[in-house]
């Protein structure tokens, strides 16, 4: 999969540090939080930590650049990513947030929408299915987390039969890797690669080399 750098369109060709079994919180961060997300934030926390799900936002790094950059590069490099909404949010940070949410679904990630109580949905996302952080949010979070780790096998199925298409397979194994963190995939693509390589006598920066270096 190619990926287009939204700040100048073009192909990012340098190195991503890709995060297995790490997840990208979209929220309100700065100034005052609103009590209600920091509670979510507390229970999601309690609750990712046994299934080894790491978590990290945007006041994770500090590189000094682009912003929007930045929030891009992070993406790239996580399988999931969990927005968190409140009724007290302005219109601006809900921009924000599905902005950041609807660019990692068009990146191939699985994401997860968190809401409280009194919350709309905007329309774009009315089809989206959500979370409500009520009384039922654990076993909501479970049925989640259950299909988000089934994710990884059905990645890793597709790109098995995907034998005359080296690039195609090679993602869905990174996509199955980021998931599950199961270094297995890894091999995997990288047996394509070297395949591929081989039989096409393709030059060492070729766009496989760019996608195997997860």
């Amino acid at each position: 999969m190619f990926f287009y750098n939204p700040i100048n369109g073009d192909v990012k060709n340098t190195h991503i540090q890709f995060k297995a079994r790490t997840a990208f919180i979209i929220t309100k961060l700065g100034g005052k939080i609103p009590q209600e997300i920091i509670d979510v934030r507390n229970k999601l926390n309690n609750f990712l930590t046994p299934y080894h799900i790491n978590q990290i936002d945007a006041n994770s790094e500090r590189t000094g650049k682009d912003f929007l950059e930045k929030i891009w590069s992070m993406i790239l490099q996580v399988p999931l990513g969990i927005a968190i909404i409140c009724k007290g949010l302005s219109a601006k940070t809900i921009g924000n947030i599905f902005y950041e949410i609807g660019m990692m679904q068009a990146l191939g990630k699985e994401t997860l929408v968190i809401k409280t109580d009194g919350v709309k949905i905007p329309s774009d996302f009315v089809r989206t299915e959500y979370i409500e952080f009520n009384h039922t949010f654990k076993d909501d979070l479970k049925k989640y987390i259950t299909n988000f780790d089934n994710q990884a096998t059905y990645y890793a199925g597709i790109a098995d039969n995907l034998e005359k298409n080296p690039l195609l397979s090679i993602d869905y194994y990174r996509r199955a890797y980021l998931i599950s963190g199961n270094k297995l995939y890894k091999e995997k693509a990288d047996m394509i690669h070297s395949s591929t390589i081989a039989s096409l006598d393709r030059a060492k920066n070729s766009t496989e080399n760019l996608l195997i270096n997860f």
